[in-house]
C-alpha cells in the first residue's frame, strides 16, 4: 500500500497572444486605407462663404472615398478574425 505516486509534470505551453505579426500587419493596412479614405473625403469648401463650391460633388468625395473607407473597415475585421494555421 506503500505505492509511489508520481506527480506528472504538466506540459507547459507557451503564452500564445491573440494577435500575431501578420494580423499586425493586416491591421496597418487597413488603418492606412480607411486614413487615405478619410483625407480624400475632405476640403471641398469655399473661402467665401457666399459662393456655393460644386467640389463636393466630385467623384473623389461621394465616391472613392466611401469605397476606399468600407474596404479599410472590412479588412480590420478581416485582421481581426484572421487565424493563421497552427504549426505542429
Amino acid at each position: 500500500m506503500s505505492a509511489k505516486v508520481q506527480n506528472k509534470k504538466k506540459e507547459e505551453k507557451p503564452v500564445q497572444f491573440a494577435f500575431n505579426s501578420t494580423n499586425f500587419k493586416i491591421l496597418i493596412v487597413g488603418l492606412v486605407i480607411l486614413m487615405a479614405g478619410f483625407l480624400l473625403m475632405i476640403g471641398g469648401g469655399s473661402d467665401d462663404p457666399d459662393v456655393f463650391s460644386d467640389a463636393i460633388f466630385g467623384f473623389r468625395r461621394l465616391t472613392l472615398a466611401p469605397i476606399l473607407i468600407i474596404t479599410g473597415y472590412i479588412i480590420e475585421i478581416f485582421a481581426i478574425m484572421y487565424r493563421p494555421k497552427q504549426t505542429s
